[in-house]
């Protein structure tokens, strides 16, 4: 078998980042009318009182955070204090040969294995040592070598290949 890539991502890399379809939890500490569930559209804003359409994409909850105590401490609110949560994160979605393919909820390090075994384990013809995996903003589908490590991101699509007999 031709060498193939792992796949492996740094620390940095690993982090949760937002993107269209996150609902967030925002809240501005000591401010009731701006505390509530907000939506990450899908242009990657969301729709913030006071300061309006906010960058969201891309961003980590705490890189928002902040974007949003400057924007609101730029005559709005006199030292904000701000705080996200995520309230659902965007699902990954794993077709071929597994026993359940589907759509499912993405948690945090998640792998090719775990996802595998959630959709109830591989079926008797998969091919275990290679999978195609579909980034969210990629173009195409990628070939990496599949072994205990192979992350999975939010929005991912895994496909599990037929062996060769």
């Amino acid at each position: 078998m031709n060498a193939l890539p792992e796949l492996s991502l740094s620390a940095a890399d690993a982090r949760y980042t937002l993107g269209a379809g996150d609902r967030l939890r925002i809240i501005v500490y000591g401010e009731d009318k701006l505390t509530g569930d907000y939506l990450v559209d899908g242009t990657g804003m969301i729709a913030f009182p006071l300061i309006g359409a906010v960058a969201a994409k891309g961003l980590s909850t705490s890189d928002l955070a902040e974007r949003l105590t400057t924007a609101l401490s730029r005559g709005y609110i006199d030292k904000p204090s701000v705080s996200i949560d995520v309230l659902n994160l965007r699902p990954y979605y794993i077709l071929g040969e597994v026993n359940k393919p589907g759509e499912y909820p993405f948690v945090e390090g998640l792998t090719v294995f775990s996802s595998v075994a959630k959709a109830q384990g591989f079926t008797y013809r998969a091919d275990d040592r290679r999978v195609y995996i579909l980034h969210k903003d990629g173009k195409a589908e990628i070939l990496y070598r599949l072994d205990g490590t192979t992350p999975v991101q939010p929005g991912d699509t895994i496909r599990i290949l037929e062996r060769r007999f």
